[in-house]
This record gives structure tokens, C-alpha cells and sequence, in this order.
């Protein structure tokens, strides 16, 4: 696995993470042997940026990797998120902090179920509206100083929240849905904000949470947990208008020799070497089929044709319910 330059001012990292929230919650039901060896598999694969949150689960996922990494912490590059504030009575219920306090609780209790004296890169979830966010970033400066914290970042934050943020404290990463259904950082400036502050761009849900991957042809393929569900992309006839676009990615795939999902990710980090996909899996053999997007190479041409297909506003309907729509671009 090659290796990108996680910002201007960061340590290179996989040119492609893992992002593991489905392993605990989300997507179905899990299976901890099953994770645990993607988990494994990623390591030799030397997929080694690995994406969780306190929020996932709750705290489930956190404490699995806090198992796997025992022994070999420094083989990999954690990530992890604090701001979302779940009920582990009312799994529905959502809130969002950015109070200092709560940052300063958050970290310790991730560092006790990571099972670590550190965190790689530490991100703000969702931008509190109520909370300065000059206020959330200092806090989380002093975690630096502190070396409970190695690099900040923020998710699905505003171009001015970047840019507010990036005058406390450097900002090394933030992270944002981008695929080729959500081209949503390329017309709100946020993408254009990351580059002028030298922060990378990492890409969570970059395969359109498994659409684009043309596996999923009907409603009834999930899960009767799994979220998507409930999506708005993902039900009524949004769900056939987008598929109409699924078929048109892997008639794209099948000229090029590789899968719609490799075809996708490719197509994500065509976009800059300053982005860093993290293509969430709970399975070996997706994990695999997605290391095998770094060998798909698109020219100019590919590109355009793509683009004239996903041109940004592509999909049809929200990309979350309405009740967490507003905790986006804050």
C-alpha cells in the first residue's frame, strides 16, 4: 500500500484507511471473529489509517480495536472522534457537544477502551452550533501539549469552521462524505478551504455506503437494522433514480476491467493526493476488492465521462435523515 501525506504538516499515512464503524453497528448484524480478521487482513495489507469513534456502537467499536492493537499499537495510525453524544438506552437519541469539559471527558474515556496512552489524530465529530468553536479546538490543543492527542481534526464541518479552527491550532485532517453521489465538498468550498489551510481531505463513505459497489439492487437487501433503511437515497423512488446511476458506474467498471466499487474509490483518489478514502468493511474479501482500487488508473478522458454522468448534485435526496441533516457543514 503506497502512502499519502496526511496534510500539509502530517505524517504520511495509507494512501487508502479503514474505516470500521460497520464492524459494531449500522450495517446489519456483526461478527467479532469476521472483524477481527479484516482487522488482521488490513495490517498485512498495510492498510494502517484506521477510523473509529466513541460514537459507534456506542464505545463497542473503540473497545475492538482496543483488543486487536494490543501488542502492535505502533503498526497503525488511530483515529477516533468525540461530539456525538449517544444514549445507550434510546440507540435513536443523538446529541452534539463541543463543551470543553465534555472534550477532556471524551478522551479519556476513548484512551481507556482504545486501551492506549495516545490518540494518532483526534477529531471533532460535529461542530456544536451552540459551543464557539474556538472554545472545542482549545480544548483539544491542550491534549496535544498534554500527548494524549498527536493531530486534531474536525467532520463535516463549514469553510468557516475551518478556517476559525485553523487559528487555534493547526488542523491536520477533515473529514467529510465524498463520492462520486456526494460531490457536496467540491460546491460548499469546504474542500477548497482544506487545501487553502493545508489540511487533508479524508473521505468517509466513499463507495455511497455500499451503493456504488452495485450489490445492492433492492431494499430488501439490507439488513432489518441496517440504517439505510431509513435513508432518504436509499428508499422510494429516490432508490430507483439512483440505482439508474449505480448501472451507469458499472458499465464504466466492466470496460475497465476492475469492480464498480474499485472503480469508485479510483475515481476518489483521482481527485487529489491531498484525499485519503476510508472505505468501510466488516468482510476479507471486500477489503481485499478495495486495496485493488490503487491499481486502477483513470485518464483525463475516463474522468471527464465520468463526470459528465456524477456531475455534483447527481443523487437524489438527503444524504442522512432530517433529524441529523443539521448537524452538517456547521
Amino acid at each position: 500500500m503506497i502512502t499519502r501525506k496526511l496534510g500539509a504538516h502530517g505524517p504520511d499515512v495509507s494512501a487508502q484507511g479503514l474505516g470500521c464503524m460497520g464492524m459494531s453497528e449500522f450495517y446489519g448484524p456483526g461478527d467479532e471473529a469476521q472483524n477481527i480478521a479484516t482487522l488482521e487482513r488490513a495490517l498485512e495489507l498495510g492498510i494502517t489509517f484506521w477510523d473509529t469513534s466513541d460514537a459507534y456502537g456506542p464505545h463497542t467499536n473503540e473497545e475492538l480495536l482496543g483488543r486487536v492493537l494490543q501488542g502492535r499499537r505502533d503498526k497503525v495510525f488511530l483515529a477516533t472522534k468525540f461530539g456525538i453524544v449517544r444514549d445507550p438506552n434510546n440507540a435513536a437519541a443523538r446529541g452534539v457537544s463541543g463543551r470543553p469539559e465534555y472534550v477532556r471527558q471524551a478522551v479519556e474515556g476513548s484512551l481507556r477502551r482504545l486501551k492506549t496512552d495516545y490518540i494518532d489524530l483526534y477529531y471533532q465529530h460535529r461542530v456544536d452550533r451552540e459551543v464557539p468553536i474556538e472554545e472545542t479546538v482549545g480544548a483539544m490543543a491542550k491534549l496535544v501539549e498534554e500527548g494524549k492527542v498527536r493531530h486534531l481534526g474536525l467532520s463535516e464541518a463549514s469553510a468557516a469552521s475551518i478556517a476559525r479552527a485553523a487559528k487555534v491550532h493547526p488542523i491536520t485532517a477533515l473529514q467529510s462524505e465524498y463520492s462520486l453521489w456526494t460531490r457536496d465538498p467540491e460546491t460548499t468550498g469546504t474542500l477548497a478551504a482544506c487545501r487553502e489551510h493545508g489540511i487533508a481531505f479524508v473521505a468517509y463513505s466513499p463507495l455511497g455506503r455500499g451503493f456504488l459497489t452495485g450489490a445492492i439492487t433492492k431494499p430488501d437487501d439490507f439488513a432489518e437494522d441496517d440504517y439505510r433503511r431509513h435513508n432518504p437515497r436509499f428508499t422510494g423512488e429516490n432508490f430507483t433514480k439512483n440505482l439508474a446511476l449505480v448501472e451507469k458506474v458499472k458499465k464504466f467498471a466492466a470496460d475497465k476491467g476492475c469492480t464498480p466499487g474499485q472503480l469508485a474509490l479510483a475515481w476518489v483518489l483521482s481527485r487529489g493526493p491531498d484525499i485519503v478514502p476510508i472505505p468501510g468493511t466488516k468482510r476479507v474479501k471486500y477489503l481485499e476488492e478495495n486495496a485493488g482500487a490503487m491499481d486502477v488508473k483513470l485518464s483525463e478522458s475516463e474522468l471527464a465521462e465520468i463526470d459528465a454522468v456524477f456531475p455534483p448534485n447527481a443523487a437524489v435526496g438527503d444524504r442522512y435523515q432530517a433529524n441529523m441533516m443539521g448537524s452538517i457543514n456547521a
